[in-house]
């Protein structure tokens, strides 16, 4: 084969590649801003102010001990701004950005399925090679 033909199959080669990388970057962008699996549920909302306890269930990370929580706090004052539910016991600020999404203080209830949190993924045990010591691993203590 001719050292010409050689360069122009490698040009013809790099080209496609690039414009490969190119097309896969596009759809990479797209599926970045593309909604998250999780958020089937958006758009349904949870009023805390009118919600049973088995409807604030259905909220990430909220089970029926803090669900009963949320009814006993809006007994005494309901709820005005969805920021006051970090005033009930066992919700903070971390938990609130969580349940953000989906809270309301006024409307209909309209999410009608427990909404899993995306952040029980990253609790995956640990590898087995992670696990796992060389032999020759000598336990650190106080250098005593």
């Amino acid at each position: 084969m001719q050292p010409s033909r050689i360069r122009a199959l490698c040009l013809a080669v790099l080209f496609h590649l690039g414009a490969g990388a190119l097309a896969f970057a596009q759809e990479a962008d797209k599926a970045a801003q593309a909604p998250e699996p999780q958020t089937q549920a958006q758009g349904k909302k949870v009023n805390i102010n009118t919600a049973s306890a088995a409807e604030l269930a259905y909220l990430p990370r909220i089970g029926a001990k803090v669900a009963e929580r949320i009814i006993a706090y809006r007994k005494e004052k309901p709820f005005s701004r969805t920021e006051e539910l970090m005033e009930v016991k066992g919700i903070g600020e971390k938990l609130f950005l969580t349940l953000k999404p989906y809270v309301a203080v006024s409307g209909t209830t309209t999410l009608t399925s427990k909404v899993r949190s995306s952040s029980s993924s990253s609790r995956r045990p640990p590898s087995p090679a992670a696990a796992e010591k060389p032999a020759s691993a000598v336990p650190m203590g106080k250098g005593w």
